[in-house]
């Protein structure tokens, strides 16, 4: 099993992305399609994950450090891909200087942002009907 990721713009892997979010999102999660689209996508920059050159996994970051819309397929959860995600998303913050990170991390997935280093901020708060928290990570 090969695995690689690649950072991008939306604009030149929109179908991938897009597949792959509605499969985790809309599909696992029933997150009405509406609130996953969110017109931020054209201003973040992309990794998308592989495995034998398909793409499984994606996730994003926004210009303030705001990480978000990571996911990967269910058949490949558990072997790392996540964590992957997350380090060429912070490794792109770092690079452009950025002096924290931060996300909205859905509660049941709380404990993989702790081992990255993230810490919770405030209250568990409902989004899309999922039960949330804030997070963040000084750089």
């Amino acid at each position: 099993m090969n695995i690689s990721s690649i950072i991008c713009d939306y604009e030149s892997y929109t179908k991938d992305i897009c597949a792959i979010r509605y499969k985790v999102f809309v599909g696992e999660q029933k997150v009405p399609e509406e609130l996953e689209i969110d017109g931020l996508d054209d201003q973040a920059k992309h990794v998308l994950a592989f495995v034998d050159g398909v793409p499984i996994g994606t996730g994003r970051i926004l210009s303030d450090g705001h990480i978000g819309r990571v996911a990967v397929l269910k058949d490949y959860r558990g072997l790392g891909i996540g964590k992957s995600i997350m380090k060429d998303l912070i490794k792109w913050a770092q690079n452009m200087n950025l002096e924290k990170v931060w996300l909205s991390s859905q509660w049941h997935a709380h404990s993989f942002y702790l081992d990255l280093g993230f810490v919770c901020v405030g209250e568990i708060y409902k989004e899309a009907g999922i039960d949330h928290i804030k997070m963040f990570k000084t750089l």
